[in-house]
């Protein structure tokens, strides 16, 4: 195996565990720590992971789009907590934004169904899977709808929401940096989600770890403008504090 084989390997490994310690690549590819190191460097530098203590962390490409039985099919397990975790900050809301994507689907099957709730939803699948929930009343956002994601987008969306006030909005990104805020590749998308975060009088994003420090194309939102922001632990401590100060509450599920 050369050098880019190696590398294109822990590339992939990276991105199949969420995160790899320089310790196991070393003893699984059979080479030297230092050259494992050489390599996450390299790797970095191009954008491609980001380095943390005694490894590395993925970076997910923000400049595409995975479609949503791919997202399905990825970190169920953390994007399970996740939910969890951010269902739990829904408080005294009675007005519900659901953003698009499968960690926003999880969030609307963990709230409560023990008193009303009204959920205004992009996701065509969001809306399917609450339409009969009991005490649940759900307003699906017309528009384009986006074939990969299920979603709807445009003017129609933008419009409807232009005449809401939302409790609490369920917010998600393609990536989200301390630099560069929260973005996404399609500007139709952004423009759904900077007129929720108009309308919303609390935001929490949810997303897991590999989101972070991944940039996009199209800039929707600062990481100051949300109060919390509910991850996994596969985010470095470290890293969640730097989050953290810039003022949202940062979960670890």
């Amino acid at each position: 195996m050369d050098a880019e084989e190696r590398r294109r390997g822990i590339l992939d490994a990276a991105r199949r565990s969420g995160s790899v310690e320089v310790v196991g690549l070393a003893a699984e590819f059979g080479v030297s720590r230092e050259t494992v190191r050489r390599d996450l460097n390299l790797l970095e530098r191009h954008g491609l992971v980001r380095r943390t203590h005694g490894g590395a962390i993925p970076v997910e490409s923000a400049g595409f789009e995975t479609t949503l039985a791919t997202r399905t099919a990825r970190n169920v397990p953390e994007k399970t907590r996740i939910a969890a975790a951010a269902a739990a900050l829904l408080g005294d809301a009675e007005t519900v934004f659901i953003d698009e994507g499968y960690t926003p689907q999880l969030i609307a099957a963990a709230l409560p169904r023990n008193r009303p709730l009204t959920v205004i939803t992009t996701s065509l699948a969001t809306a399917g899977h609450l339409s009969s929930a009991e005490n649940v009343t759900v307003l699906l956002l017309g528009g384009r709808v986006r074939g990969g994601t299920l979603a709807t987008v445009d003017h129609w969306a933008t419009r409807m929401l232009s005449g809401f006030v939302i409790d609490l909005a369920y917010v998600g990104a393609n990536g989200i940096s301390r630099n560069h805020g929260l973005t996404t590749p399609d500007p139709a998308v952004g423009e759904v989600k900077a007129q929720v975060l108009k309308a919303a009088r609390r935001r929490v994003f949810s997303g897991v770890h590999t989101k972070f420090g991944a940039v996009s194309f199209c800039r929707f939102a600062d990481v100051t403008e949300f109060e919390a922001i509910v991850t996994d632990a596969g985010l470095p401590a470290a890293e969640a504090h730097r989050y953290s100060l810039l003022g949202p509450e940062v979960i670890r599920a």
